[in-house]
């Protein structure tokens, strides 16, 4: 696999950096140089990972994760810097060294597609949540984010977001192929594939396949008491997420998809 420069972002100041492309997907600058050290990174069998597209609910899910494996309080989880509890493995800090020294079990995060995360990881060893969100949704919310980071400080219409999103011209890649690989292993034993809506329209569901696919015992009570927890947590990400969100609605992505493309790309927009 090769890394490749990629095209100028197309908006002023999205990056004062390029975006590189490695194996044809188009990633941030932080991660040049680092790919090699990434396929070799070293598992543990008690690794837990959280792995999304961004803007999937990452936040949200992080912190039941933690909850969950942990056996935290919600008030607890809102007092400390959860970001701190679980890193980014590509991020620049703390950087890879540290993360590998953690002290187990390890949570950790990553953006990456599939193919490019540790090859032990392919192999079954350590335990992989991935999330998925309708991209009606998430294009909403990455385009604030872009609008919002000093480091991006986007300034592009929502529309042309909307078409870089669709040419996989934002870091990450493709949305669409970023699901399909993850979606193709499914059924691994170590890999747990969950919806962002579905988090929300049954949490009670989603902690026990979590505390199932974690391996963590727990009593009516406690499982009850977690499904609490969980709620108080979605309740608060959902009017943090409503207030950021608000300016633009999903249906204007949708309007511009059928517009651009025609009705049949909402066939593959929607699916998973």
């Amino acid at each position: 696999m090769a890394e490749s420069e990629a095209d100028t972002p197309s908006t002023p100041i999205e990056f004062e950096s390029k975006y590189f492309e490695y194996d044809g997907v188009r990633l941030p600058p932080f991660c040049r140089g680092k790919m090699e050290e990434i396929a070799n990174f070293s598992l543990r069998s008690s690794d837990i990972w959280i792995v999304t597209y961004p803007k999937s609910g990452t936040s949200l899910l992080q912190e039941i994760v933690y909850l969950v494996s942990q056996g935290a309080d919600p008030d607890e989880i809102g007092l400390m810097n959860i970001d701190e509890q679980l890193p980014v493995l590509e991020y620049p800090q703390p950087g890879l060294d540290i993360i590998q020294e953690l002290t187990s079990p390890r949570l950790i995060k990553s953006h990456l597609p599939y193919r490019f995360l540790p090859t032990a990881m392919h192999n079954g060893e350590a335990k992989v949540i991935y999330m998925a969100r309708n991209p009606k949704d998430l294009v909403v919310s990455y385009y604030q984010f872009h609008r919002s980071l000093r480091t991006m400080s986007y300034r592009g219409t929502f529309q042309e977001f909307c078409r870089r999103f669709m040419n996989d011209k934002l870091g990450y890649g493709s949305w669409f192929e970023h699901v399909q690989e993850f979606w193709e292993h499914r059924m691994n034993s170590n890999v747990l594939f969950l919806k962002y809506e579905d988090m929300y329209k049954d949490p009670g569901k989603l902690v026990e396949q979590l505390a199932r696919f974690l391996g963590v015992s727990c009593d009516k009570a406690q499982l009850e008491g977690m499904v609490e927890s969980c709620n108080q947590l979605i309740e608060q990400c959902s009017s943090s997420e409503a207030l950021s969100i608000c300016r633009v609605s999903p249906s204007d992505f949708f309007s511009f998809v059928h517009g651009s493309l025609g009705s049949g790309a909402l066939i593959g927009l929607t699916h998973s």
